[in-house]
């Protein structure tokens, strides 16, 4: 990841300068990816009959 990417991510997320001092680059790109899943839909939601399947 190049620093510009990295910088056009933290701006995608409200992440400001200063912000960066308490988190990770790690951490950044796992609140990208997740960012990227709030629009997925669960199919259906596990019960305890799919736990004890698993």
């Amino acid at each position: 990841m190049t620093t510009p990417l990295f910088l056009l991510r933290c701006v995608q997320l409200g992440i400001s300068i200063r912000d960066l001092d308490l988190l990770t680059i790690g951490l950044v790109n796992d609140m990208y990816c997740e960012c990227g899943d709030d629009s997925c839909k669960n199919a259906k939601l596990a019960d305890q009959s799919d736990m004890d399947m698993f």
